[in-house]
Parts: C-alpha cells; structure tokens; sequence
C-alpha cells in the first residue's frame, strides 16, 4: 500500500490509499476508508474550519499507517534468510516551541476554543515520519548441510553483480548456473575479491566486475573462514567480503539488498568476519516482538481514526442545527 501527500503553495493537501469499502463523512473533502485509509482533500476555501481540528489527527493516522506497513514486512520476512529489520523514525513540529514567551497571546477573557490555537499554535501540530533505518543486528546461524549455504558472522557483506550494478548482500543461499558460475537465488553472479589497496588512490579503478565472477569447475566447493574457495584441493577464488565504515550509510534496495554510494565508506583492511559454509543467517526479525508492535500501532491508528470520526460528527451536528434556524 502506498501513501500519497502534497503540500503546495496553495494550501491544499492530499493523502490517498487505494482499498475497497469507504465511509463518507460531514466534512468537505474529507472522506474514511476503511479499516486503514484516509483520502482528504483540503483547499483554499475551508481550510481554516478543517485543518484547525483535522491536521494533527490526520497526520497521526498517515505516520501510523506507515508504521504498521513496515512491522507488517518485517512480519513478513521472518523466515526470510539474510533480511534485516526497518523501522521507522518520527518527527514533531510544535509551533509554541518556536515563539518567544512575548509572542504568545493569552487574551485577557473568557478563553474560545480558537483563543487555544492563537496561543500556543496547535494548528501547525503535526507528526510525520522523519525517515526510516535498517537494523543490522547479527541473525542467528542456522545449518543446513548445503554446500553452497554461506552465512556471515560479522558485519561483511557478499558482492553481487546484478544488472543495476555491483550490490551488497547479508543472504548467502547459492546455487551454480548451468556454465558453473556461483550465482544468488535471483541468477545473479557473487564476485571474487580484489585488490582494495587499489582503492587507495584517488583515481584507481576497481577492476571491473565481469572480470571476478566465479565458476566451480566440478560443481563442488570448499569454503573456509577467510573466504577461500576451493575446488578438488585447488584454490579457486577469494569471496569477496567487504565490511564498511558506516554501514547505515548503505541504502536499501528492495528487501536483501543494499547500494553503497561512497567508495571511500568501503573498510581496506582485511575483513573481520568469518563465513560458515553449510549455514545461512535467519533473519534478525523476532516475530513475537514484531507482532506485538504490529497490534499495538494499528490499535493506535483505529484510536486516531475514532478521534476524525468524533469530530465528523460534531460538524455533522453543528451543521444540522444551524439548518434549522
């Protein structure tokens, strides 16, 4: 499911997601999609009677969505080797915070529900996602009695070649292409190690990737510690098994692999972790935990999602009153 939000000059502002079943509401441009949707629409005209009230609510219920669509992948991945967790980072903005004590206006009178906004800025509160972050906390090492099973106890990582480009890797559950090659699950082919003090100098190359690409030549394979290769007693390759500086700095692609955009975040010394052959790494999701934090956010939306329906119906009222004078 994907959310969709636009600030624009003009004030108008927008959320959507797509699912059946919907619940309109007394508001103008404002409608409920059940059980997890909000679609609202707020222009020009009735902005200051809707977004007053709405935003904070609104706002919750969008961030909190988000929330519960990334526990619900990580739930979904616990049995997927090499995966790591996401999670989510929230930010608020509070306009009072941002005044000197002198700016804010306390009227000298019996107080009016928009004498509270005046004062301390509760129409500009709002909360929304800051941004997201891969846990790489160390899964546990399962066996699995398969040659070509490889699961890293440290903080490396395999190369692999796909045809966006070089990518990082935590799963190593490989197989060989019908050539021989060491290829991922996907048919990508995983690269031989090379030269990192090459990477020393500023304008040096690494050589290219096509050119480190494994093949085992009798479809049978050895791998120690370090990262050895070797077939029939003979060393074949070293597998490359690189570490970083800032390993938060790669970014995610897809659910099991990652880009490095820094050269210079890649570590030149030799690499700490070890490789256990006939293994692979679980993934580090405990789904006990994840399913608990899972009910307990979309607890809290359905929470925000009573909240807009309240004051729908307090407009809805209001309205009707008025009408009959």
């Amino acid at each position: 499911m994907n959310s969709t939000c636009c600030m624009a000059q003009d004030p108008v502002f927008t959320a959507n997601k797509a699912q059946s079943g919907h619940n309109r509401t007394n508001l103008p441009g404002v409608e409920l999609l059940a059980p997890c949707l909000i679609t609202l629409t707020i222009t020009a005209q009735h902005q200051e009677g809707v977004l007053n009230n709405l935003w904070v609510s609104v706002s919750g219920a969008i961030s909190q969505q988000k929330n519960v669509e990334t526990i619900a992948n990580n739930v979904a991945n616990a049995n997927t080797p090499g995966f790591k967790r996401d999670q989510l980072s929230f930010k608020e903005h509070l306009t009072a915070l941002t005044k000197n004590i002198d700016d804010v206006d306390l009227p000298r009178k019996e107080w009016k529900p928009e004498d509270f906004y005046r004062s301390y800025g509760a129409e500009n509160s709002f909360v929304k996602v800051s941004g997201s972050y891969t846990n790489f906390e160390q899964g546990q090492l399962s066996p699995t009695g398969n040659p070509l099973d490889l699961a890293i106890k440290g903080t490396g990582f395999f190369e692999v070649l796909t045809p966006n480009g070089i990518r990082y890797t935590r799963r190593g559950t490989f197989t060989l292409a019908n050539d021989g090659t060491l290829v991922n699950d996907k048919g990508y082919p995983i690269l031989s190690s090379f030269n990192k003090e090459q990477l020393k100098a500023k304008n040096a190359e690494i050589p290219e990737a096509t050119q480190r690409t494994i093949k085992i030549p009798d479809g049978k394979l050895d791998v120690n510690m370090r990262g050895e290769i070797f077939s029939s007693g003979n060393k074949i390759a070293d597998l490359s098994l690189l570490e970083f500086k800032d390993i938060k700095a790669l970014k995610k692609e897809g659910g099991l692999m990652f880009i490095n955009q820094d050269r210079d975040n890649i570590v030149l010394s030799t690499a700490k972790s070890q490789i256990h052959q006939g293994f692979v790494e679980s993934s580090n999701v405990n789904a006990v935990s994840e399913m608990a934090k899972l009910i307990k956010a979309h607890r809290h939306f359905q929470t925000i999602q009573k909240v807009i329906k309240t004051y729908d119906q307090i407009t809805g009222k209001g309205v009707n009153e008025i009408s009959k004078f």
